[in-house]
């Protein structure tokens, strides 16, 4: 069964500012993917957008995929419906990503285990943003 990694992984994790490619990042405000993500910017990370479609999300440049991301990915955060995880989780192991967060209220076990088999760290239906202000500011 998974289960996510303890809290000093996470630390260490997030305290290491990596930079985050957001699966399905919303141009929309009122949407979790953006509001999260503004705050993680705010906070300092780096944010790439990943969203077919779009050309910019929180005026940084928008990408159809975790492949056509240029440069090194460092955590990729999943914000798709759990039964697109499977693909995302692929995608984030061609690409060498060393981890993956898929976001509070998205389960896929098969998903976050094959992608834990591939030695990439994961965390699963957690919020980024409430995990990095508890952790730290603790």
């Amino acid at each position: 069964m998974f289960q996510n990694p303890p809290d000093t992984v996470l630390l260490a994790l997030l305290q290491a500012r990596p930079r985050i490619a957001v699966v399905g990042l919303s141009p929309r405000p009122d949407r979790p993917s953006y509001r999260v993500s503004r705050q993680m910017q705010a906070w300092g990370f780096d944010i790439v957008p990943v969203r077919p479609m779009l050309a910019e999300v929180l005026g940084q440049p928008a990408y159809a995929s975790l492949e056509a991301v240029p440069g090194r990915i460092g955590l990729v955060n999943v914000f798709r419906n759990a039964n697109e995880v499977d693909a995302v989780v692929d995608s984030a192991i061609a690409i060498g990503a060393p981890a993956i967060w898929i976001q509070q209220g998205i389960i896929n076990h098969p998903a976050a285990l094959r992608a834990q088999a591939a030695g990439l760290t994961v965390v699963m239906d957690r919020c980024i943003m409430v995990e990095y202000a508890r952790l730290a500011t603790a």
